[in-house]
């Protein structure tokens, strides 16, 4: 006997991976340059050459024993406290090395933490659309109920929705600011407008309803936008962030989650979710890669290829015709099927081997989302066929 529920996450992969492996395979029988993949969210950035020089350094430099031995479970302290001084440093805040916990990325940062926060069967998490689909499972494979809200037609935040799916069992509210797959970044008096909505929640239910932040791309931004830090704003807030797509890491797994001294009950959520991470085998992050970050918590990445192919992509896709939003950061365009239908949309798209996910996978039906960290050329090459996409499925 074995959990059927979990067995059909095993036997089909998401939408976005098996688009991925069937663009793999189709690239391995007509050759990479007949196949348009713009489905995964895989860095084309490389690694600055400052970092891949400073991983050599701690090679060499470090006892090999000591070097790939396990760390504490939640980290090297030494590590940790370089986070958190970046972090006060940035953001004027009283972080201690006792208020992080390393993770096998953010996707692991957000397990343990639906996890500690799932005190019963009715613990509900609401999620704002578009969202990344995996939230979904995340959440319900740790127990919780989760609760998509449609945001306002522009992806902004639609606090009259959130507000109504707000009720006794909502323990957190997750936001994905840079958003994926939108690019939409929430300003400062949204964040303002929704902790003041939530500490009002907070009060009528007399219990604290967290934020549970997913940041892989918090730096990931353009035109000088600046990204609120929500723990500023709303103290209840856990973070959950990783360096993916910062530093192009994503096959590395590493991240944290941060529970400020500030939030309620801080120590006990912070030991909940070094229990969850536990039982779910989420301890002791990739030392290597730890002490990396330890070298270089915040490092100035040039981010000017991703600005580029957003700007090719949307103007070039407008002048055709399409909708899309202009994404804001991350490097995903979420396009609107001319059809209205985003699935139907994916597929005459995957006849031709353009391929791009589907949008009811994010919660909503009538989009597709395009990852632009992709070379330029294969946006550039891509555009006839777009064109005949959107006249075919008016």
């Amino acid at each position: 006997m074995y959990s059927q529920r979990l067995f059909k996450l095993g036997d089909q992969a998401s939408p976005i991976r098996e688009l991925f492996n069937y663009g793999q395979e189709q690239a391995r029988i007509l050759g990479p340059d007949k196949v348009f993949d713009f489905t995964i969210g895989n860095p084309s950035i490389p690694l600055p050459d400052v970092l891949t020089e400073a991983l050599e350094d701690i090679i060499k430099e470090c006892d090999p024993v000591a070097l790939h031995s396990y760390s504490v479970s939640a980290g090297h302290p030494s590590a940790r406290k370089a986070v958190a001084d970046n972090l006060n440093e940035r953001f004027g805040t009283n972080y201690g090395p006792q208020n992080l916990y390393f993770t096998c990325g953010a996707a692991a940062a957000l397990c343990a933490t639906f996890a500690a926060l799932t005190y019963d069967e009715n613990s509900e998490f609401i999620a704002l659309a578009p969202y990344f689909p995996e939230y979904h499972n995340f959440v319900e494979t740790k127990g919780g109920k989760f609760v998509a809200v449609a945001n306002a037609p522009d992806f902004r935040l639609n606090l009259e929705a959130l507000e109504a799916a707000i009720n006794p069992h909502t323990q957190a509210v997750i936001v994905n600011s840079p958003n994926n797959p939108s690019g939409k970044v929430y300003s400062e008096e949204e964040i303002k407008d929704l902790a003041r909505l939530l500490e009002r929640k907070s009060k009528e239910y007399n219990k604290p309803i967290y934020i549970v932040t997913d940041e892989p791309y918090r730096e990931l931004v353009y035109g000088g936008l600046k990204v609120p830090f929500i723990p500023n704003y709303y103290r209840d807030t856990i973070v959950c962030y990783s360096y993916s797509k910062l530093y192009s890491l994503p096959g590395e797994r590493i991240g944290y989650v941060l529970v400020p001294p500030e939030l309620t009950d801080s120590e006990s959520v912070y030991k909940a979710i070094a229990g969850a991470a536990r039982t779910q085998g989420y301890v002791c992050a990739p030392v290597l890669f730890q002490r990396l970050i330890e070298r270089y918590p915040d490092f100035p990445v040039d981010f000017s290829l991703y600005e580029l192919n957003r700007e090719k992509l949307s103007t070039s896709l407008k002048e055709i015709g399409y909708e899309c939003v202009e994404p804001e950061g991350a490097f995903y365009l979420f396009l609107k099927a001319p059809s209205g239908d985003g699935s139907e949309f994916s597929k005459l798209a995957k006849e031709k081997n353009v391929l791009v996910v589907p949008g009811v996978g994010f919660g909503c039906r009538d989009y597709v989302r395009v990852s632009y960290c992709v070379p330029t050329e294969r946006i550039e090459r891509a555009m006839p066929l777009f064109a005949e996409l959107y006249q075919a499925s008016k």
